[in-house]
């Protein structure tokens, strides 16, 4: 039975039409005086944090926590800043299947497994009216490492439910091939959707369980069975 859903958040539930990489750029400008320090740098799939040292390291800033609280303090504002600026919404599909995932006889337990820190994939979801729908997470400030950050995404969902949850119970939802590779590597299964960091092409080479172009007519009742 599944007990657990897991969701990536950028390209899978909401697009922010680039506000995240400007709300980057504009931090690593104002804080720390580096123009145009994101370029070629690449996104998807990726930690805020792994994103951060990233940035550290090509322009020779120490990799401190002071560091990372400076980047991230101003990141957040810029984010809550350009958000509304940027064309972006909710992908298709996802809010039917918010809806029919809870409306099940046994309706799992909704969570995040997330490259975003907290407070920033707080600030994108509350901003499209979706982040009141989850429970639970795994987020970019928990580790620099996707697949440790779903593992602890379960491990809380299993607190949350008071019982330890088998593999097949988990189900992850993501975009990018990252998406699959961490829902494999704590056995669950995994639905991946080409509204985002990859194509239909490029996710069939991991073999997900489900492979939808998007979300529109993925029947909650499916995934549960």
């Amino acid at each position: 039975m599944l007990k657990l859903v897991l969701f990536d958040i950028d390209g899978t539930l909401i697009r922010t039409g680039g506000a995240g990489v400007h709300a980057f750029a504009r931090t690593g400008a104002a804080e720390f005086h580096i123009p145009d320090g994101m370029r070629q740098m690449q996104f998807a799939g990726r930690t805020d944090t792994s994103l951060v040292r990233e940035f550290f390291t090509r322009h020779g800033i120490a990799a401190t926590p002071e560091n990372f609280r400076r980047f991230f303090d101003r990141y957040v504002f810029w984010l809550d800043h350009l958000l509304p600026q940027h064309p972006g919404g909710v992908c298709p599909g996802v809010r039917e299947l918010l809806a029919g995932l809870r409306a099940l006889p046994r309706p799992p337990l909704l969570g995040l497994q997330t490259g975003n820190i907290r407070l920033g994939a707080e600030i994108k979801l509350r901003h499209f009216g979706l982040w009141d729908w989850f429970e639970v997470g795994g987020f970019g400030d928990d580790s620099e490492s996707r697949g440790e950050l779903t593992r602890l995404a379960v491990e809380r969902a299993a607190r949350r439910l008071g019982h330890r949850l088998v593999p097949e119970a988990v189900l992850v939802v993501g975009d990018t091939p990252h998406d699959v590779d961490c829902a494999r590597a704590v056995g669950a299964r995994v639905l991946a959707v080409a509204t985002g960091g990859a194509t239909r092409e490029q996710l069939a080479t991991r073999s997900p369980d489900w492979l939808v172009d998007d979300l529109t007519g993925v029947r909650a009742t499916d995934l549960a069975a």
